[in-house]
């Protein structure tokens, strides 16, 4: 048995709980999709009315509201149930920060799928998923992305457009390669009255892109480009790329490829902006972004996510400037900058 510090207890418990992690997930998808979190933020606390207005059977609830309860998304007390802050704030569909609709991309049959031959893909050191795993042409799933995580993502992009649009006045033009739902091409155009947007992603998934664009008042100043980001032309000349969540899904020599053709849309001076997950140089923190590496080993055929001097080293490769690189404040993600010469 290996020897522990002082101050490190040998235990158990951790590897019971990880190997059970598995309820934790369906347990919290089943109340999402049942509409607990609705019916408790109505008022309903016992496990027959939640259970009625759930359409389930009183034992079913019973037992899920306690396991819920272990997990600290409800509060019990005298056999009653209510929101914890956590729940009413990001779980009940009243609140405008829930982000219950991320379930059903998160827990995408293709993401779990990938997971459980995560022995296998260990072994070869890329994904078995047939048609090169979520980046296929065409994947319906980046539609279900687009409709579900908007939740998650729309709080990065105020901060994103501030910091792409820095220093910028007056009319823009924007490229928002992997627009997906489009919320962050959405937010420049929100942030700079004059600015223009090009959407690229396949065509059904700006249809949402198109939806969010006219509910935000900007359909004006918004244009869709169809297809995928390595065989379009991109048009310009741009003053901003976006590339949000894109770069880690790829290896580096096909990011330098893609990084190069953004340089040659964008402006003299022109930036590009990459919203990445991004780990220390120990890959370990933050936690979040260190552990983004195993989604990308067991879903992609190569992606990873990236520390800031790999991203560096990319962006200067490919003919870039400089970079910058910018956390943002209370997530895993960071904004990498590229400047054009």
């Amino acid at each position: 048995m290996a020897s522990t510090t002082a101050a490190e207890v040998a235990s158990p418990a951790l590897v019971f709980e990880t190997m059970t992690a598995f309820q934790r997930s369906a347990a919290l998808c089943t109340a999402i999709e049942l509409d607990v979190f609705r019916a408790v933020g109505e008022g309903l606390s016992d496990p027959k009315s939640i259970a009625q207005r759930c359409g389930t059977s009183e034992r079913g609830m019973r037992i899920l509201l306690d396991f819920l309860t272990i997990l600290q998304f409800l509060k019990k007390e005298n056999g009653l149930y209510s929101h914890t802050a956590t729940s009413a704030a990001f779980l009940d569909p009243k609140s405008p920060a829930c982000v219950a609709s991320v379930a059903k991309f998160m827990n995408n049959l293709a993401l779990r799928d990938s997971h459980d031959r995560l022995t296998e893909i260990v072994r070869s050191g890329t994904t078995t998923l047939r048609d090169d795993g979520i980046v296929k042409d065409e994947n319906p799933m980046w539609v279900d992305f687009a409709h579900s995580m908007a939740p998650m993502m729309g709080p990065m992009a105020a901060p994103l457009g501030r910091i792409a649009l820095d220093g910028l006045k007056g009319p823009v033009r924007v490229l928002d390669i992997a627009a997906g739902h489009g919320l962050f091409g959405i937010e420049v155009a929100k942030q700079n009255p004059e600015a223009q947007i090009v959407a690229l992603d396949w065509g059904k998934v700006l249809e949402v892109a198109r939806a969010n664009a006219v509910k935000a008042g900007v359909e004006g100043r918004y244009e869709t480009l169809p297809g995928s980001a390595f065989d379009v032309e991109y048009g310009g000349p741009y003053d901003i790329v976006l590339l949000t969540n894109f770069l880690h899904h790829f290896d580096s020599p096909t990011c330098v490829m893609i990084l190069k053709k953004v340089l040659a849309s964008l402006k003299p001076g022109g930036r590009a902006a990459a919203l990445e997950y991004v780990p220390g140089e120990d890959r370990l923190n933050p936690p979040m972004a260190g552990g983004f590496s195993l989604t990308m080993l067991a879903t992609t055929p190569a992606g990873d996510a990236y520390t800031y001097k790999e991203l560096d080293a990319m962006y200067l490769e490919a003919g870039y400037a400089r970079t910058t690189e910018h956390p943002l404040t209370h997530t895993p993600h960071t904004v990498v900058m590229g400047f054009a010469k």
